[in-house]
């Protein structure tokens, strides 16, 4: 093992993993182990849904309000880090590592698609309808290999408005790629790239900034401060419940306001990870 993919490891290993639903499917592939242990739904992704700390407050990404919507008896490891892409995700050995923690019942959420999307870039850039349908079997197939259940979720869409105030797709062909990659492999979608464009469309280009990263000194419009992130966490929560990924009894409060109180941002397990850590989606 390099040295680069034991700090991955390491990393891995020291992720807090928050209590969220036990994951029951009407397709349900693999049953629960023995010994009632609780499963785990793994994220991999990039910073619009990743753990963020102390030093990027307010910004969150939506897997950190991710479990307020499901079930304490299933944990959420959120394996997202900031400006990764499919394919650096696993160049860099993280799918490796995630996997190495998959056990039997557990689940695996993937959404790439913001970093993929950047050709300038060839250690990130896929095609969606060549390479980047490649990287995702990656996950499809590990998952698979460790009697865990894929799951699939368009990227979360962009604030973008055009002068008319309609809200405008960024993403190109990611999420088409994705469905039709989800449809093939026979893995649920979690479509939360149409239901994000639909809520920015509802929302408006003024009640937007008030759910993405726009402070004194900031005008982000990729990434979410706590409402944005409960928000878009609800949207997943949703759909896992809608796909029957999770059983109506896996959830919980899907309905119920989340006080932006709630979200809390530990500090970075230590200065070196959190300056490799920080480019953005």
């Amino acid at each position: 093992m390099t040295a680069g993919r034991r700090q991955v490891v390491a990393a891995v290993a020291g992720l807090v993993l928050a209590p969220a639903a036990a994951a029951r499917t009407a397709h349900a592939a693999v049953p629960a182990p023995a010994g009632h242990r609780p499963r785990t739904l793994f994220v991999a992704g990039d910073s619009t849904a990743a753990q963020k700390y102390a030093d990027a407050a307010p910004e969150t990404g939506w897997g950190m309000a991710l479990p307020f919507f499901l079930h304490r008896t299933l944990r959420v490891a959120n394996h997202a880090v900031n400006g990764r892409s499919s394919k650096s995700f696993a160049d860099e050995g993280r799918l490796a590592a995630l996997l190495e923690a998959v056990r039997p019942g557990d689940l695996l959420l993937v959404q790439f698609g913001h970093n993929d999307q950047k050709a300038e870039d060839p250690s990130r850039y896929t095609e969606p309808w060549s390479t980047y349908q490649e990287q995702l079997r990656q996950y499809i197939a590990g998952a698979r290999e460790r009697g865990a259940r894929p799951v699939l979720a368009t990227s979360v869409e962009r604030r973008r408005f055009d002068a008319a105030g309609t809200a405008v797709p960024s993403l190109g062909d990611y999420p088409a790629a994705m469905r039709v990659l989800a449809e093939l492999e026979g893995v649920p979608l979690l479509d939360v790239h149409a239901l994000s464009l639909a809520l920015w469309q509802e929302l408006g280009p003024e009640r937007t900034k008030t759910y993405f990263n726009w402070t004194a000194t900031e005008q982000d419009n990729t990434h979410f401060n706590p409402p944005g992130a409960v928000e878009v966490a609800r949207l997943v929560a949703r759909e896992l419940l809608r796909t029957r990924v999770l059983a109506p009894r896996d959830l919980r409060r899907l309905d119920d306001t989340i006080p932006p109180s709630h979200i809390t941002w530990p500090q970075a397990p230590d200065a070196s990870a959190a300056t490799t850590e920080r480019p953005h989606a």
